[in-house]
Parts: structure tokens; C-alpha cells; sequence
């Protein structure tokens, strides 16, 4: 307020409108109360106001004022110490979390926007102009459709190497159900991941997927073939549906990005420097997330189902299937490896039969006819065939030849190898 003006809000300005009309008695009180949304003694108070200081009298008198509630400056200098020092490159959202948590801080998350604004430690970002797609409603039912997606990204930060996170994600209720930390995106990721999410939860309904190698074959001239994972999804009567954009499945994409920054500050708070440590730790996590982040479904009831198979029969559904034909010997090929089939007496009946060769990632072989499991033995063994990579895990395999060729002693040559003997007899004739 200067000399000779009054700095008035515009709720204020309408409030002197109404108190002057009662002041000069062109309007009652009752109808002003009823207008302004005040009691009748307030009214005669403001009026009593008005004609005693005019209209500085309606102005409120906390303006210009520290707010009883402010936060100390001392409070504030420690919370931004603990920010500076430990929460530097957190999300306000994602500190203010962490302060209140670790330290007892309770400061909200705008405030705590405005300091690190302020302090340099956080960029406002400019709203993007959103594309619009058509929004699809969630699932009403809880196990209905899992979104599945691989999140290659620097997990562990220069602490570790760097990995892909496998997610399930619950459609209805946004609730992580599975998390796995795996060095690529393979099939053997998703077998993995999805044992144990069959063991917690049971079978789904649907499981909501991109169109890479692993869940679908995208070839045109062998449209309609079986991938190992779409294999076993079909035995365990769980529909596999594809994604025609990152939009469609779009919640697992959004979750993917809060992951990739609140994950990776929880593994560097904990100190994991390993996949072993991430994965334990991961169960922790996903309780704090699903607190934090998941919504109640539209209905109670949970679509998951119970296994039909044990967990022998499984293990079997979740490896690797190749078909093979056995010759008049009851022999087989299969990864530079001779087989023969043993049976009790003369085996007639197998010969020609194509048996299915079940291969465990730990390298175990299972063979099965008719759903029987055939006993064998290995003849004869070769050198074991490269195996093959594409773009998702190529990385993975040129970090492990780095590391296996690091670890080798450097090739020396030896004393009578032919290059030390042309230096030596280029060397005797140079001193001659």
C-alpha cells in the first residue's frame, strides 16, 4: 500500500462494492451476507471496517507478512544440503519422497520445486503440445491383460554393466507384477520372468506385447509359425495379442520411463553393483512402487487362473522345442551331437518317429514322443554351433568377449617362432 492508493485484490474489490452499498443503506445485511457467502457478524464487521479506514479497511491485514506456517531458514539450508549432497539429480517428486522418508522432512513437492529451481538443481521443463490418441480403457478385471515390454537402459550406472529390466504390468490396476533384471532381451529372459510370474500369480489372460523376433515370426513367408514364446504361451492357453505402436501399449512404455529414473536412484541409494543384488532387491521395490503408483480395478474379482501343468511339466513347457527325426537306428543329430534312443525291446515302432527335443538354458536335453519322455544316450560329440544374436542382445555378447579376452594372458612369441627368426637373421646381417 502506497501513499494516496489502495492495493486491492479483485475479490476485494467486489467485496467493497456490496459493503459500501450497506454502509450508504442501499442494501441489507442479510442480502449481503448472502452475496459475499459470510455470516451476518462478519458483514457488520467489515462495515464497521469500511467506515472507520475507508476502503484500506476490507484490505486483509496478512499481506506483506511472513505466513505463520513459512518453514524456518534453517530448515530450509538443511533441507537443501541433503539435496545438494545426495538427491542432486532427483525429481522434486522423487526427493521430496526421500526427505520425508529417510530424514522426517516434511516439506511439500512445489516447495521443494521452487528452491531446487532456484538453487540450480532442476531445469522447468516446457510442456510438450500432446499428440492425441484415442485412449483405450483399462481392463475392469485384475490378470485380464499383462503388458509385457524389455527396458534396455544403464541400470547400475558405471557400477555395473549395463542390462535390460523385464516388466509385467497389470492393465487394470497399473500394479507391477513381475520385474527381472537380465543381461539382454532374449526368449530366455521372458522364459524366466514368466516361471515366476506363473508361480506367484498364476496363468493370465492375455499377455500384451510388441511384434520383435521373440513373441511373433515377421517374416511373410513364414506367417503363422511359432516362436518358442508364443509356443508356450499357446500350451498354457494364455492368448498373445501384439502391439501395433509404443501408444498401443502404452502403460508399460510410461512405466518404463518412471523406472528408468526412480529405479536407478534406489539401486544407487542401496549400493547394488550386480544383477544378483538388483534382483533380490527388486521385490522390495515393487511393493514400494504398487503402494505408491497402482489403482484399485473396476471389479475385485482377479482373472488370473490356476496352473494345469506341475512344475516338471513346466520346466518342460518353458525351454527350447526342436522337432527331430529319428533315423532306422533310433538315432538323432542335434547340436553337433550324435543321440540314440533306448528302448526296451526291438523299437520298431520309433523308427522315422519325430520326437521333440525339449533344451533347458542350463543345457540339459529332454526328449519326448507322445508326450512320453524317451531315455538315451549321447554317441558321439562335436564342437557346439555358434549361437546367434540379433540386435537386442549383440551388445551383451561383445561385452563378454571383451571381458573373456581381457582376462587372457597377451600372446607372446616364441624364441624359435619364424618372425623372430627373420629379425634375428635381419639383425645379424645388418651388424655384419
Amino acid at each position: 500500500m502506497t501513499k494516496g492508493y489502495v492495493t486491492m485484490s479483485q475479490r476485494e474489490v467486489g467485496r467493497l462494492e456490496v459493503i459500501r452499498s450497506v454502509a450508504t443503506r442501499q442494501l441489507r445485511q442479510a442480502d449481503a451476507a448472502q452475496q459475499l457467502d459470510l455470516s451476518i457478524r462478519q458483514v457488520k464487521r467489515l462495515v464497521q471496517r469500511y467506515r472507520r479506514s475507508g476502503a484500506a479497511g476490507l484490505v486483509s491485514g496478512h499481506r506483506g507478512k511472513r505466513p505463520n506456517n513459512a518453514i524456518a531458514d534453517e530448515t530450509r539450508e538443511a533441507i537443501m544440503v541433503l539435496v545438494r549432497s545426495r538427491y542432486a539429480d532427483f525429481g522434486p517428486t522423487l526427493a521430496c519422497e526421500k526427505l520425508q522418508a529417510c530424514h522426517q522432512y516434511a516439506v511439500s513437492s512445489e516447495t521443494l520445486r521452487q528452491w531446487m529451481i532456484a538453487e540450480g538443481l532442476w531445469q522447468p521443463k516446457r510442456r510438450k503440445q500432446a499428440r492425441v490418441h484415442q485412449r483405450r480403457p483399462r481392463r475392469p478385471c485384475r490378470g485380464e491383460l499383462v503388458q509385457i515390454d524389455g527396458s534396455p537402459h544403464d541400470w547400475l550406472e558405471e557400477r555395473g554393466p549395463r542390462c535390460t529390466l523385464i516388466v509385467f504390468i497389470d492393465d487394470a490396476t497399473s500394479q507391477l507384477l513381475a520385474l527381472r533384471l537380465v543381461p539382454a532381451e532374449t526368449t530366455r529372459a521372458y522364459m524366466e520372468t514368466l516361471s515366476a510370474y506363473l508361480a506367484q500369480h498364476g496363468r493370465p489372460v492375455a499377455l500384451y506385447s510388441d511384434k520383435h523376433s521373440i513373441f511373433r515370426v515377421n517374416h511373410p513367408d513364414h506367417e503363422g509359425e511359432l516362436t518358442q514364446f508364443s509356443r508356450a504361451l499357446r500350451t498354457l492357453d494364455i492368448e498373445a495379442i501384439h502391439a501395433n505402436s509404443p501408444q498401443a501399449k502404452g502403460r508399460v512404455e510410461r512405466a518404463n520411463q518412471t523406472l528408468q529414473d526412480r529405479l536407478v536412484k534406489e539401486l544407487r541409494l542401496q549400493g547394488i553393483d550386480n544383477l544378483e543384488a538388483a534382483n533380490v532387491f527388486l521385490s522390495t521395490f515393487m511393493v514400494q512402487y504398487n503402494a505408491r503408483f497402482a489403482v484399485a480395478p473396476q471389479t475385485t474379482v482377479d482373472a488370473h487362473r490356476t496352473l494345469l501343468h506341475n512344475p516338471d511339466e513346466l520346466a518342460l513347457i518353458l525351454c527350447l522345442h526342436h522337432t527331430r527325426k529319428l533315423s532306422k537306428n533310433l538315432t538323432f543329430q542335434f547340436h553337433n551331437r550324435e543321440y540314440q534312443i533306448q528302448t526296451e525291446g526291438q523299437g520298431y515302432r520309433l523308427r522315422r518317429a519325430a520326437v521333440t527335443v525339449c533344451e533347458a538354458f542350463e543345457g540339459s536335453v529332454s526328449v519326448i514322443h507322445q508326450g512320453k519322455p524317451l531315455a538315451y544316450r549321447l554317441l558321439a560329440e562335436g564342437e557346439p554351433p555358434t549361437p546367434l544374436d540379433d540386435e537386442k542382445s549383440v551388445h551383451h555378447r561383445v561385452e563378454r568377449a571383451k571381458a573373456r579376452q581381457a582376462e587372457q594372458p597377451r600372446y607372446k612369441p616364441a624364441l624359435d617362432h619364424p618372425w623372430r627368426r627373420r629379425t634375428i637373421s635381419d639383425t645379424s646381417s645388418a651388424a655384419t
